[in-house]
């Protein structure tokens, strides 16, 4: 097993390659009472205990108010107190729902995330951001909320689709795009989401390491940990616009495409690199563009957390591993790059 510390609020470590049947005991004997919160999906795939279980919706469908409000009243029900514990184990939806709704009980008990898909595993369940999606946006009301523990076993990626690991990697691609250049050379060697299966612990550890080392210097997001939102901007407003038809992963893969586009406008980031990542995207089966209405999608866009009144901002890159900050960038522009990436 291997352990990596984030230092947030507190501090916390992600342990990859554990069991997570050993791992609840461990927080069982811990606490009180523990609510286990799961979707039906994995319920039933991975014979969650039933006592004290609430069931979710699959995917984005469980991030919204209803069920929040559904999991208040359960903890209610079976007296969730100051000294018991919230585990969320599921996708990053999951991880992000139960992040909100620990932070929002009694104003903050304790939670752990349990991850079972790769986008999971290296992002959504580090780094205490936590939340649900409104109609204007995903993730518009929320918390920082880092968990006490993070449990990545290995074991749930067995059954993993190939198109849920694809989308997983490109998070781990984004990693590698904004600070570690050895993990674009792995995935680019294993170019294959098979051959990516047989590196998927050292993908994970690596990924885990780079948003560990950006969260614990800037949990908040004051200005570093922007560069985690690499491809995010373009990539959550087409999320929405397929009204979550697409994987997150494959929204993301679509904006990264989009932000080194941007980036070779905007910072000299070679197009050669764009190119080799579009290659690398053909042999995942992850998709590279997205025909909707620029119009939506632009509004969505100026919704997004990083703008600033009407100003839509974007990380951009002039190198891998140099980010640049763009605090205003012209619509046009933003225009032309949306069609050159679906020309």
């Amino acid at each position: 097993m291997l352990e990596i510390s984030v230092k947030a609020e507190r501090e916390y470590k992600v342990a990859i390659s554990t069991s997570w049947v050993g791992e609840l005991a461990t927080i069982a004997s811990q606490h009180n009472k523990v609510a286990l919160i799961a979707p039906q999906s994995i319920v039933e795939r991975f014979r969650i205990p039933q006592e004290n279980l609430f069931i979710v919706p699959d995917g984005e469908g469980q991030k919204n108010t209803e069920t929040l409000a559904a999991l208040w009243d359960f903890f209610g029900d079976i007296g969730i107190g100051r000294t018991d514990a919230i585990v969320g184990i599921g996708g990053g939806a999951t991880t992000d729902l139960v992040g909100f709704a620990a932070a929002s009980w009694l104003r903050g008990v304790a939670w752990y995330a349990i991850p079972t898909t790769l986008a999971a595993m290296v992002d959504a369940s580090v780094g205490g951001k936590t939340g649900i999606n409104t109609k204007h946006g995903k993730n518009l009301v929320g918390a920082f909320n880092s968990p006490e523990r993070v449990i990545i076993d290995l074991d749930f990626l067995t059954t993993l689709s190939d198109r849920d690991f694809a989308a997983g990697l490109a998070e781990v691609i984004k990693t590698g795009f904004i600070c570690d250049e050895i993990i674009l050379d792995i995935i680019f060697g294993h170019s294959t989401v098979a051959l990516a299966r047989t590196v998927q612990e050292e993908l994970i550890a690596r990924s885990v390491a780079v948003k560990a080392k950006v969260v614990s210097a800037d949990f908040r997001e004051g200005k570093l940990r922007e560069i985690l939102n690499f491809g995010h901007t373009f990539g959550h407003a087409v999320e929405k616009a397929s009204n979550y038809s697409l994987r997150h992963g494959e929204a993301v893969a679509i904006g990264l495409h989009f932000a080194l586009r941007l980036s070779e406008q905007t910072s000299g980031f070679n197009p050669e690199l764009t190119d080799r990542y579009l290659g690398l995207c053909h042999l995942l089966d992850l998709p590279t563009r997205y025909e909707g209405n620029w119009e939506e999608l632009l509004q969505l866009m100026r919704s997004d957390k990083k703008a600033r009144g009407s100003a839509i901002r974007f990380v951009a890159l002039s190198s891998v591993g140099e980010p640049v900050w763009l605090e205003r960038v012209d619509e046009a522009l933003l225009k032309s790059v949306y069609e050159r990436i679906t020309s």
